[in-house]
């Protein structure tokens, strides 16, 4: 383990550190791990370096970088092309998540995430290509009131589904099943990425 702040993070991972803000150090990653499952149209990429030299694995990583760094900016006009207009997550639209956004923007700043991602699996079917994208990680944030570190979000093994409209790849949703009840204090920022 290696201690970057009060953060401790498996050396083995090698995640990336970006940018020094005024709140404080902004920790983000997106990453797909060394022992990664990468299948593209049904062959199988053996080997972290060839997966991330294939074109569409690129791809799906930029439109993850894309919408980090709209986060970090708090740009909502950019994070939302991140969102397909087909975006639902048990319900929520992209005009849910435009306002959860606004709302975590409103009450943290440095808001920043981790991507680990442990599979990618590219499929075309039609003219449709999809990405369905195993990822653990986080959503991150110092709270505006304050001043302390939260952890907004966090999640392991969720499945994000992606689907590539315009040239650009999209998210469309995750997997997994809504929870009958919500409390009521709780605010859906799982849906974010």
């Amino acid at each position: 383990m290696k201690t970057y702040g009060k953060i401790c993070v498996p050396v083995g991972l090698s995640l990336v550190l970006c940018s020094v803000l005024g709140a404080g150090t902004v920790f983000a990653s997106i990453q797909v791990l060394p022992d990664a499952v990468v299948t593209v149209e049904g062959s199988a990429i053996k080997g972290g370096k060839l997966a991330m030299a294939h074109p569409a694995v690129r791809e799906v990583l930029s439109a993850f970088e894309r919408a980090e760094a709209a986060v970090q900016k708090e740009d909502l006009q950019s994070l939302m092309k991140f969102y397909s207009p087909s975006y639902n997550y048990h319900g929520l639209k992209q005009t849910d998540v435009w306002r959860v956004w606004e709302e975590v923007f409103t009450h943290y700043k440095g808001v920043n995430s981790t991507h680990l991602l442990s599979t990618i699996t590219i499929v075309r079917t039609g003219s449709q290509v999809r990405a369905e994208v195993t990822c653990t990680g986080g959503l991150y944030g110092v709270e505006e009131r304050t001043g302390k570190p939260i952890t907004l979000d966090s999640w392991f093994q969720e499945v994000h589904y992606l689907v590539k409209e315009d040239g650009i790849w999209r998210f469309v949703g995750n997997a997994g099943e809504a929870p009958a009840v919500a409390p009521f204090s709780s605010a859906p920022h799982h849906p974010l990425f």
